[in-house]
C-alpha cells in the first residue's frame, strides 16, 4: 500500500497555522477544567487520564494509518518519547489531583505562569533568548488572563494564597512547559502524527504505573455516564487534539509564544460558561479578555 503524499508547507503558512492551531488548543484546554471537574468526585486522577490516553493513543494510531499508510512503528531512541511521556504524565495527574484540593480559579491563576516558564526554559535549553517585545507582550498577556481569572475583583486578587493544591500544581505546569521546550530539543523530523502516537502512548504508560492500584480498584462498570462523556471528550479533544496541536506548532514557534496562548484558556472559559447559561462575564471582565487578546495580538506580530 502506497503512503498518501502530504503536501510540504511553507515556512510562512507554517507559522500562521501553527498560531491557529494553538487557539484551538487553547480552546480545547478550556474544555478540559470545565468537563474534568465533573467527573473527579467519582474516579481517581490516574484510571481517568489513564483510559483517555489509551484512547486518544488509538485515535491517533487511526490517523497513522490514514495519513501514512502503515501502523505506528517504534521510532528511533524510544526513550524520547518516555521523557515526553512523563513530563506530561505529571502535569495532567497534579492537575486532577489539585483539582479536588483547590477551586478551579486558583488553578486558572497558576496555569497563567506557564508561558512564562516555557520562556525561561526555551532559554536556558534551547537558547531562545525572548526579544524584549516578546517579554512585554507576554507580560500584557498575564495582566489581562489574571484580571479574568479573578473576574475584575481587586480584593480577589490581593487576598489571592498559595495553598498545597497551588503548589503541586504548579509543578505540573513547570512540567508541561518543558515539554513544549523538549518537543523541539527531541524531534528528530518525525511525521506529527506519528511523534504524537507515541506521545500519547508513553503518557498513558507512565500514568498507568503510576497509579496501577487505583486502576484496578475502580468499578468502571458502576461509573455514571457522566464520566465516560468527560472520558470521551478528553480523550478525542484534549489528549489527541491538543497533542497533535502543540507538536504541529513547536517546531514552528519559539516555546514562549506556543505557551502564550494558554492565556486565551481563562477567557474561553468564561465564553463556554456563558454559552451554557451559566451567566455572562462583566464589563470589567471583558476588558480583561480584550488586554489578553491585544497581548497575544502584539506577540504574534513580533518577530522570532
Amino acid at each position: 500500500m502506497t503512503a498518501p503524499v502530504l503536501a510540504p508547507i511553507s515556512d510562512r503558512s507554517g507559522k500562521l497555522l501553527a498560531h491557529l492551531a494553538m487557539i484551538a488548543f487553547a480552546a480545547f484546554v478550556a474544555g478540559s477544567f470545565s468537563f474534568g471537574a465533573l467527573a473527579v468526585p467519582y474516579i481517581a486522577p490516574a484510571p481517568l487520564n489513564a483510559v483517555r490516553f489509551a484512547i486518544g493513543a488509538g485515535l491517533m494510531a487511526g490517523c497513522c494509518l490514514a495519513l501514512l499508510g502503515t501502523r505506528p512503528k517504534l521510532p528511533a531512541a524510544p526513550w524520547r518519547f518516555l521523557v515526553l511521556g512523563g513530563l506530561m504524565a505529571a502535569f495532567f495527574i497534579t492537575m486532577f489531583t489539585s483539582l479536588a484540593m483547590t477551586d478551579p480559579v486558583s488553578l486558572g491563576a497558576v496555569f497563567t505562569l506557564m508561558p512564562l516558564m516555557g520562556a525561561i526554559l526555551g532559554w536556558v535549553v534551547l537558547g531562545q533568548v525572548p526579544r524584549g517585545a516578546v517579554l512585554a507582550s507576554l507580560l500584557l498577556a498575564a495582566s489581562g488572563a489574571l484580571w479574568v481569572i479573578f473576574r475584575g475583583d481587586v480584593h480577589a486578587i490581593t487576598s489571592f494564597r498559595i495553598g498545597a493544591g497551588e503548589l503541586l500544581f504548579m509543578g505540573g505546569v513547570a512540567c508541561h512547559a518543558l515539554f513544549a521546550v523538549m518537543i523541539k530539543k527531541l524531534g528528530r523530523g518525525e511525521p506529527v502524527v506519528l511523534s504524537t502516537f507515541w506521545t500519547l502512548a508513553s503518557t498513558g504508560l507512565c500514568i498507568a504505573l503510576y497509579g496501577v492500584s487505583d486502576i484496578l480498584a475502580t468499578d468502571w462498570m458502576g461509573l455514571p455516564m457522566i464520566v465516560w462523556l468527560v472520558i470521551l471528550y478528553l480523550a478525542t479533544f484534549t489528549t489527541a487534539g491538543t497533542f497533535f496541536l502543540i507538536q504541529f506548532a513547536a517546531p514552528r514557534m519559539p516555546a514562549s509564544k506556543v505557551l502564550a496562548y494558554n492565556y486565551l484558556t481563562p477567557s474561553i472559559i468564561i465564553l463556554f460558561e456563558g454559552m451554557l447559561g451559566h451567566g455572562w462575564a462583566t464589563p470589567a471582565v471583558v476588558a480583561g479578555a480584550a488586554v489578553t487578546v491585544l497581548g497575544l495580538a502584539l506577540l504574534a506580530a513580533t518577530g522570532d
